[in-house]
């Protein structure tokens, strides 16, 4: 029979060293998972690029020049450039810092809108459970991306308000995820595994929240013409993508899919690294 968890042992005891198990078990289960490994660099290599592209190819991603139009990969422009001149690398690079930004922005306030709806419900219960709940279950009824385009509809198109759209078809994940741990909070291996969920259901979002905010792009509910959104870039493509011009549509096509991959790997992989029952626990 196995022993009951005490205090000591389910905290883990010096904080300090619970963080360096815990790092050096994460980092030796990336060197292990290949997946993992890629995925997690694909995705540091997309926020360097969203970050610090500017700084080492600082080509206006708004600069026109006519002359220069439809041009293919080469060494001055390593990703060709647009119809009207526009450079697609530093376009690309400033769709990746736009991607991710809405992304990180949408996962941290969907997670505090939602965790305090969560805890709220969890821990008062009754009518107030009830209505909260019955109030998350109505989002959810609504196909996720729908709902992000009646939202952005409602309120005009742009990155804000795609934004907010897409964050409110996040909030109730958050918030079902919360309540389901307030009302097991006195079981602490169920504390331990709510770290677990969290990492997991955050790395999806984020995913989430890229591709949704491309293809509200793509369809023109997004970023609006010129700002270059990774969905507005695939969009401009596709009339060139048939006449031989196919870099101006497959590059932001590859960084949605990439981004995307990535934040899905690491979320399937993040149950392994952080459950404390996981199989890779004792890595």
């Amino acid at each position: 029979m196995e022993a009951p968890v005490g205090r000591a042992e389910g905290w883990g005891g010096d904080p300090l060293v619970r963080a360096r198990r815990s790092a050096g078990r994460a980092f030796a289960f990336l060197a292990r998972d290949r997946a993992l490994g890629i995925a997690v660099t694909a995705l540091a290599l997309l926020v360097c690029l969203g970050l610090l592209g500017p700084l080492f190819w600082p080509n206006d991603p708004l600069g026109i020049d006519v002359g220069s139009s439809l041009l293919p990969p080469s060494r001055a422009h390593p990703m060709g450039t647009d119809s009207v001149g526009r450079d697609v690398f530093a376009r690309f690079n400033e769709g990746a810092r736009i991607s991710l930004a809405v992304g990180s922005v949408v996962v941290i306030v969907g997670a505090l809108f939602g965790g305090v709806i969560g805890i709220v419900a969890g821990a008062t219960g009754g009518w107030v459970d009830g209505l909260l709940m019955r109030t998350m279950d109505a989002i959810l009824a609504f196909p996720p991306l729908i709902l992000a385009m009646a939202v952005t509809v409602g309120l005009g198109s742009g990155l804000r308000t795609a934004g907010l759209g897409i964050m409110l078809t996040t909030i109730p994940y958050y918030a079902r995820l919360l309540r389901s741990e307030v009302l097991r909070i006195r079981s602490l291996p169920f504390i331990e595994a709510a770290h677990a969920l969290g990492a997991i259901q955050a790395a999806a979002v984020f995913g989430y929240a890229i591709l949704t905010l491309a293809a509200l792009g793509f369809v023109g509910l997004g970023a609006r013409v010129p700002t270059p959104e990774w969905g507005t870039m695939i969009t401009d493509g596709l009339q060139f993508f048939l006449t031989g011009q196919w870099w101006i549509g497959v590059f932001p096509g590859l960084g949605v899919l990439i981004a995307v991959t990535a934040a899905s790997v690491i979320a399937d992989r993040a149950r392994d690294i952080l459950d404390p029952r996981g199989r890779y626990a004792h890595v």
